[in-house]
């Protein structure tokens, strides 16, 4: 593990597996292609971070908080992330995989190109975010709150979203088709679009 970071500093291609960075204020600080394998960043706070490529796979992110942090291209696989928040953050192209998200806070910040296939997200609260091309493949949304949410491009195949509310989000044609709409509450345009997606004539 190399030396614990500074605020301000830019650190590229370190390897921090297994790191104790429990509880820690992190601030301005950039991490380009770093390895943060197995590390405890449970209660972590970061704000106005950048991390670039790197790898938090198996990190206890558990009650951490991150305020207009980006994480872009990041992957976290089998990581844990119950009860974190993050506030104004870009997750950009990050993927997650079978990892611990619920009950995740997420607020004003933009999931576009996300991979969240086969996640866990029931009754969360995504209200309003940026979630264009995201993957929701085979994701559980049941019961989640997309009011408003920017859903353009998602991949919705076998997603369920039964009893969602998606009132004010933007889906297209194949997200109403590939989702399983099942009692979801949506606005009248959505309720239009769906029919038309289905292949009905409005007269």
């Amino acid at each position: 593990m190399t030396e614990e970071p500074a605020d301000g500093d830019t650190i590229v291609e370190a390897n921090f597996g297994d790191a104790n960075f429990a509880g820690k204020h992190w601030e301005r600080i950039t991490f380009d292609r770093c390895d943060f394998g197995d590390a405890d960043l449970h209660g972590l706070v970061t704000k106005g971070c950048r991390f670039l490529h790197c790898d938090f796979a198996r990190v206890d992110l558990s009650e951490s908080k991150h305020t207009t942090t980006a994480f872009h291209s990041c992957g976290f696989h089998r990581s844990n992330l119950i009860h974190s928040r993050f506030d104004g953050c870009s997750l950009l192209g990050s993927s997650f995989v079978d990892c611990r998200l619920r009950t995740w806070t997420i607020r004003d910040s933009d999931l576009t190109l996300v991979g969240l296939s086969r996640a866990d997200l029931r009754k969360c609260d995504f209200s309003g975010l940026r979630l264009r091309e995201a993957n929701f493949t085979e994701t559980d949304l049941r019961e989640t709150d997309l009011r408003e949410a920017d859903l353009s491009g998602a991949r919705l195949i076998s997603a369920r979203v039964e009893d969602t509310d998606l009132r004010g989000a933007r889906i297209d044609a194949n997200g109403l088709v590939q989702a399983n709409l099942r009692g979801a509450r949506v606005d009248l345009d959505t309720a239009i679009a769906f029919a038309v997606a289905h292949g009905l004539r409005i007269d």
